[in-house]
């Protein structure tokens, strides 16, 4: 019974970091593909903009 216990305290010791990790990581992916697609908008707009204006 000690045995089972302590197996999931290390259990836990290991996943509440791991969580915290993947959820750091998806949330800076998140950040960073809303940064591309603003960019990308942009250099949509530049060039739209200068097919119409020749």
């Amino acid at each position: 019974m000690g045995e089972a216990l302590i197996m999931t305290a290390i259990g836990l010791a290991v996943a509440v970091p791991a969580v915290l990790g993947y959820n750091w990581l998806v949330r800076r992916n998140k950040v960073t593909m809303d940064s591309v697609r603003g960019f990308a908008a942009d250099v949509h707009g530049v060039l739209m903009g200068a097919k119409q204006a020749r």
